[in-house]
């Protein structure tokens, strides 16, 4: 019997910054890389493009806003775009995940600043692996941020 394992980039899209983590179907230890500034297309592709050559990921998981109702965010076409740009610049498949509340938890769970929106992208990785029934790795959520 083989174990597959699948290296997860997971992203949280903000109109000004958009958080980052990593993790894999293994171990499940979500980690937060970094924070990229959504200054504009090139710069954000150029970023992400460093990234995915670096952690080589086989597929990649968006944070998709919605309000308490189901009904579409102000961000939610914009991170339906962002996640679509991704696939066709990259041709990874992209998975989206409801991440409402993930900045409020991020920010409960003690981050600050741009670390935020990192710890945001742990979060949306970890409701991957929750709703897909995944077990928990060894961390409550992600801790650093390189």
């Amino acid at each position: 019997m083989s174990i597959v394992v699948t290296t997860l980039c997971a992203f949280d899209y903000g109109h000004k910054r958009i958080g980052v983590a990593i993790s894999n179907t293994l171990t499940r230890f979500t980690q937060a890389l970094t924070t990229i500034e959504n200054r504009n297309r090139k710069y954000r592709f150029a970023a992400v493009g460093e990234l995915i050559n670096q952690w080589q990921p086989t597929q990649l998981v968006v944070g998709l806003p919605v309000h308490l109702d189901d009904t579409p965010h102000w961000m939610t076409q914009q991170a339906l775009r962002f996640g679509n740009q991704l696939n066709g610049r990259f041709n990874l498949p992209v998975t989206w995940v409801d991440e409402r509340y993930s900045s409020v938890e991020a920010k409960a769970a003690g981050a600050r600043g741009v670390a935020v929106d990192a710890r945001a992208a742990c979060i949306i990785l970890q409701q991957y692996f929750d709703e897909r029934g995944y077990p928990r790795g060894d961390n409550e959520y992600c801790y650093r941020i390189n």
